[in-house]
């Protein structure tokens, strides 16, 4: 048995420098692993124990690999413990990393101790990223028959004083809640050992919070007052910590003299936006003109976020273009696509006809090519094998400020019209960018930032988009201008869906409503309080039948009824859905910060649930390229594929959460393989093969990433947190040279 001393960085050393490795082995010992029966002279097995000598004995002092990563660190939590263990009023502690989201701090007082005053001392001793969430006093550190700490008893203690905090919460009153407040704002954003007052003005999101932390924020803020505090979340997401006090205030002492009752978010937010007036329930700005609506229908495809496709005489244009099948198979398989190939829309019913011949053509040729369902069962990849694509920056625009909204592509059937890409950014600006140049057609400065992905109305003259002052904007495709504004009561995260049927345009507000628009008479048609909290994610429709489903941040799954706003059918789910539905002719599904990816049938009838080990955001994609598969990211750094039945075909480790829809897609340039693009919040841009999962190619931008990624042909657009909108260039390795540009 042999102790080695250690070498480390500044912040392990202090922790390794009374400890030392335990390693076995040596001239008369032999030490085998798993079926070893001989082992070469001198081997030395390093077990990975950190230990302490006193009087001759050895002593347990922790593990070596018990490193994690917090708040952008890594660091070893026996760090932490050494640290506490050093302070005079400790007899002894322990560290748990509970549920890989809060480092919990077990403390065996030796005296009197303050738990506050504790926290203080380790803030002067530990970076920001090392100091505990919460410490936790014990009796005695429970051990395993080993004679080591037991960390699963520990977390049992840990659910059992969340339980019991829970049931005694109490507040002396609005002066503790104000400080207690602070306390957990700087917990959330990793600030605890900035001794500074947060500013009244402070808003989560602008402080370096994202929506993970922020439900963190919300959970702790729900535990300290011990009572759920309807519309928390959304006020969180959007407002100052001074609102978010106040609405806890209305909640506990809702006849207290000290309240006070504060202006409306958007009345305040637009008071001091010149060329804007209230004129009721809407907005007229100064500077609008009387434009009229063009007559006819022009003929394009728009593509967004988890491939979502939307088309206008589809005959007549696209068969040509490299993702002639996906397009094919898309209309087929997805019914609310029929609805823009009626004859309405075409000269005659015949013309449908032959476009039903051209998509079984397309579909034979796409089961000849092999688009068959995954087969593979359970697989998992964590690493890229054989990149086979490589991507290159064809061009990136800059938006001055994170662009978290997902690009909108719009493909016009005119030769000398170029494609564009719409997308906004949280500079105020929308851009509308030419796809293959990279360069503004136009660029249009709204009321304040966006992060709603825009849509195309069914004309293709009008472009939709929410706004954090509470409009939604209906601008010119081809300028930019201002159509028609909007107004709902609060911020406008969710991004607008168009009904092919009839044109209405739905969306969603903070406001708790979702609205059904119909933009051509510029009239609200009708709008539905949902009733469990802000609608963050986007509507999605279905034609057969025709329903329109609406996800909240208050747990609750609507099935609404497109044409009256009436209710169909709700689930609750009890946890908020930030993750946007999803349907195909046969189920909805839908993400949940639970950690469970859910489906229902459209009459409302919970199918199955699939479990990951983190939050998704990310909404589902169902693409009929695969036919019968689901794609999704979960912060848990996993991209899933499982089938409509929830058992899970294969899924690939990122390196850090993913937040954005992948996005299924097949090119004839890319030995016509059917592919899937996704991004994880590290900047990375992975391409999977989608029968798979295994990596065929990888890139990295440099900056967050919380776009979804969207591709036409050969083309990646994507947003990025370093304040660009990308778009990438995918190649075979080896069949092209590296595009200059």
């Amino acid at each position: 048995m042999v102790l080695l001393k250690c070498q480390a960085g500044p912040l392990a050393t202090r922790f390794l420098k009374r400890f030392l490795v335990l390693i076995l082995g040596g001239k008369e010992r032999f030490c085998f692993l798993d079926d070893e029966i001989t082992v070469p002279l001198d081997t030395m097995r390093e077990t990975g124990d950190f230990v302490r000598v006193r009087n001759s004995q050895l002593f347990f002092m922790g593990r070596k690999d018990n490193q994690i990563k917090r708040h952008g660190k890594r660091f070893n939590i026996e760090c932490l413990q050494q640290a506490t263990e050093d302070l005079c009023q400790v007899e002894a502690c322990a560290v748990t990393w509970y549920q890989q989201e809060k480092l919990i701090l077990f403390v065996v007082p030796k005296d009197d101790l303050e738990e506050r005053e504790t926290l203080k001392e380790l803030q002067k001793c530990l970076p920001a990223y090392a100091v505990p969430d919460e410490l936790v006093l014990i009796k005695a550190l429970p051990l395993t028959s080993h004679g080591k700490v037991d960390i699963s008893e520990l977390n049992k203690i840990y659910q059992n004083h969340l339980n019991s905090r829970r049931r005694d919460s109490k507040l002396s009153g609005a002066e503790e809640l104000w400080e207690r407040l602070q306390y957990l704002w700087k917990s959330a954003l990793g600030l605890l050992g900035d001794s500074t007052e947060v500013s009244k003005d402070a808003v989560f999101l602008y402080s370096g919070g994202d929506s993970l932390k922020a439900l963190r924020f919300y959970d702790e803020i729900e535990m300290l007052v011990g009572r759920a505090v309807p519309e928390l979340l959304e006020i969180i997401l959007s407002c100052s910590i001074e609102e978010v006090y106040r609405h806890i205030l209305k909640i506990l002492f809702p006849d207290k003299d000290q309240l006070i009752n504060y202006d409306n978010v958007v009345k305040r937010k637009l008071g001091g936006n010149s060329g804007e007036e209230f004129h009721g329930k809407y907005i007229k700005l100064k500077s609008e003109r009387d434009f009229k609506v063009a007559s006819g229908l022009n003929s394009f495809i728009a593509l967004s976020r988890g491939n979502k496709f939307f088309s206008m005489d589809f005959t007549k244009t696209f068969m040509q273009s490299n993702n002639t099948v996906q397009m094919g198979v898309e209309l087929l398989q997805q019914p609310s696509f029929l609805h823009s190939v009626t004859p309405s829309i075409m000269e005659s019913p015949a013309q449908g006809c032959e476009v039903e011949n051209r998509i079984s053509a397309v579909m034979s040729k796409a089961n000849e090519t092999g688009c068959c369902s995954v087969q593979q069962n359970h697989a998992e990849c964590s690493h890229v094998t054989t990149a086979e694509l490589a991507l290159y920056v064809r061009w990136k625009s800059n938006t001055r400020k994170c662009v978290d909204a997902s690009p909108l592509i719009i493909i016009q059937s005119k030769e000398e019209l170029s494609a564009s890409v719409y997308v906004g950014s949280h500079s105020h600006a929308m851009q509308a960018i030419d796809l293959d140049l990279g360069e503004i057609k136009w660029e249009k400065n709204l009321g304040d930032r966006i992060e709603s992905s825009a849509c195309v109305s069914k004309c293709g003259n009008f472009i939709v988009v929410g706004c954090y002052n509470g409009l939604v904007y209906v601008l010119h495709s081809s300028d930019g201008e201002i159509y028609w504004t909007f107004i709902t009561e609060d911020t406008v995260k969710s991004s607008a869906v168009v009904d092919p049927c009839n044109g209405l345009v739905y969306i969603g507000s903070h406001d708790q409503h979702v609205y059904a628009l119909d933009i051509y008479k510029k009239a609200c048609v009708w709008q539905l309080h949902c009733g469990g909290g802000a609608v963050f994610s986007s509507p999605c429709l279905s034609s057969f039948p025709h329903h329109l489903y609406v996800a909240t941040l208050g747990g609750l799954l609507l099935a609404v009824n497109p044409v009256t706003g009436n209710r169909i059918w709700k689930s609750f789910l009890g946890k908020p859905l930030f993750s946007s539905p999803h349907c195909n002719e046969n189920y909805v599904c839908v993400g949940c910060v639970d950690g469970n990816l859910y489906s229902y049938t459209h009459s409302g009838e919970k199918v199955w649930q699939f479990s990951t080990n983190g939050p998704v955001f990310s909404s589902p994609c169902i693409s009929s390229l695969t036919k019968q598969e689901i794609f999704f990211g979960s912060h848990d750094c996993f991209i899933y594929c499982c089938n409509m039945e929830g058992k899970l075909l294969w899924r690939f480790k990122a390196t850090s959460s993913v937040y954005g829809t992948p996005f299924v897609f097949q090119s004839d340039a890319l030995k016509n393989k059917i592919l899937l693009a996704a991004v994880s919040t590290d900047g990375k841009v992975w391409i999977l093969n989608a029968k798979n999962g295994t990596a065929e190619g990888v890139d990295k931008l440099p900056g967050e990433v919380f776009s979804s990624p969207v591709v036409w042909g050969t083309k990646l657009v994507v947003g990025c947190r370093n304040d660009y909108v990308y778009c990438l260039d995918l190649y075979v390795t080896g069949k092209k040279e590296q595009p200059r540009y």
